[in-house]
């Protein structure tokens, strides 16, 4: 009786599958670009350059073919090429789009936003070989202005701001050293990233601290130090930024939220009312040209410095103790500015 011999095939793994779907797309890719190039190409200098069987070019040379690539054979010099006039086709950019990317490249050229050059770079191969976009660009790019951003100025966090950035892409763990205003000392920990984001005047980075459960709104241009750590950031699946903030008037939500309500005199009634100062906001207008805001605010220690630059337009009606923190500022501010007493 013959003997027989039993096989078993092993399953390649997820992960495996992967790695070879994109070996095959890199030289795919590889292809494309020496073909597009001058030198001569056949199936034997192909396999070589691209580290395969020759059986494995001819399979890429079909997918080509697939793709409506006009890929022809060169008998005279025994090689392949793509047609010379043959151009992959560019995005389809509509007039508004275009627009959208030129305002977006004057956005990232505030320097205290610290965007870096890619919105510019985008811009400029985007106008490559087509005038009638690179035109559209340029003369948005020449009307397109941003100005007077009242904007803590990052330009010296620069390096911090592209670390956190790929922290945050590569779910990498940081380390830093961070100085608080209301602090005596900074402190240095290791942190999870969580978000990056731009809010009110600032960069603030959402996470947590390794040692601790409740999630920090740290402000970006107060860190001394930072750096990438290879640890995993452990990140909350189900962690809503704008579920965080709540309420909060603008980055650190308070313990108790307040109904506030504030009466608007004519002459700042106008200008208060063009600006959608928070989510819950609700405008009542007078016909004495007056005007009533009122919001659900988390906490107060934000908004009454917002308010402070309202004084002697507006009168706090509600609650009691945003009233108080008003009058006490106010009081402040005039036992530091006595006319009677020697600046």
């Amino acid at each position: 009786m013959a003997k027989q011999t039993i096989t078993f095939s092993r399953k390649r793994s997820e992960s495996q599958r992967r790695t070879r779907q994109a070996d095959r797309l890199v030289r795919v890719l590889k292809l494309i670009e020496r073909l597009q190039g001058r030198g001569s190409w056949t199936v034997q200098t192909l396999a070589a350059e691209l580290e395969c069987s020759e059986r494995e070019v001819y399979r890429y040379l079909d997918v080509l073919r697939l793709a409506g690539i006009p890929l022809t054979f060169d008998r005279h010099a025994q090689r392949y090429c793509l047609l010379s006039d043959f151009r992959f086709p560019a995005l389809d950019l509509t007039r508004d789009e275009l627009l959208g990317q030129a305002a977006a490249t004057a956005v990232s050229r505030v320097p205290e936003l610290q965007l870096g050059p890619g919105a510019a770079a985008t811009t400029h191969k985007l106008a490559a070989g087509d005038k009638e976009r690179a035109r559209l660009l340029a003369l948005a790019g020449d009307v397109i202005a941003v100005l007077g951003l009242k904007l803590v100025d990052h330009c010296a966090h620069a390096e911090t701001l592209r670390t956190i950035q790929q922290a945050l892409v590569a779910g990498k763990q940081l380390k830093g050293t961070y100085r608080s205003p209301y602090s005596t000392k900074a402190w240095t920990a290791t942190l999870h990233p969580y978000r990056l984001c731009l809010a009110g005047q600032a960069w603030y980075l959402i996470g947590r601290r390794e040692t601790c459960n409740g999630v920090l709104t740290l402000r970006v241009a107060r860190f001394k130090s930072l750096r990438l750590l290879d640890g995993p950031a452990e990140v909350p699946t189900d962690f809503d930024l704008a579920a965080y903030f709540g309420d909060a008037w603008s980055v650190y939500p308070g313990q108790t939220t307040y109904d506030v309500e504030l009466s608007f005199s004519r002459e700042a009634a106008v200008q208060v009312c063009e600006t959608r100062w928070h989510a819950t906001q609700r405008v009542q207008r007078h016909r004495d040209g007056g005007a009533t805001l009122t919001f659900r605010v988390a906490g107060l220690d934000e908004i009454i410095w917002w308010l402070l630059g309202w004084a002697g337009f507006v009168e706090v009606v509600r609650p009691i103790e945003l009233r108080r923190m008003f009058v006490e500022q106010l009081q402040d501010a005039l036992r530091m500015n006595r006319l009677d007493r020697d600046p």
